[in-house]
C-alpha cells in the first residue's frame, strides 16, 4: 500500500508534537510514534474505517485525542488528508484533497 500525506500533515503534526513536548519532555515523540503505528494500522485494511462522507474515512487515535481523516484514492493507495483534535469543528479539513 503506498500512503501519501496532505502538504498540510507536515505543519499539524509539527505542531501537536510541540504541544505535547511542552506539556511533558517525550510526549510529543509518543504521539507522532502512536500516529505511525495508526497510519500502518489503516494501510493494512483501509475499507475497515467508517465513511464520514463520500470517500472520506475516518480514524479515531487511541491514547491521543485526535482523528486522522484519510481517502483510499486506489486500490494500492490511500492519502492522509487531516489530523485533528476531536473537538475541532467536524468540517475541518474535509474540503483537502
Amino acid at each position: 500500500m503506498i500512503i501519501e500525506y496532505h502538504p498540510a500533515i507536515a505543519l499539524e503534526l509539527s505542531e501537536i508534537r510541540t504541544f505535547y513536548n511542552q506539556r511533558s519532555s517525550g510526549l510529543g515523540e509518543e504521539f507522532i510514534d502512536e500516529f505511525e503505528r495508526q497510519v500502518l494500522v489503516i494501510a493494512a485494511a483501509p475499507e475497515r474505517w467508517m465513511a464520514i462522507e463520500r470517500d472520506i474515512r475516518r480514524c479515531m487515535l487511541k491514547r491521543f485525542p485526535f482523528v486522522i481523516y484519510f481517502r483510499q484514492s486506489s486500490p494500492d493507495r490511500i492519502r492522509i488528508t487531516v489530523v485533528k483534535h476531536q473537538r475541532r469543528h467536524p468540517a475541518y479539513g474535509r474540503d483537502r484533497q
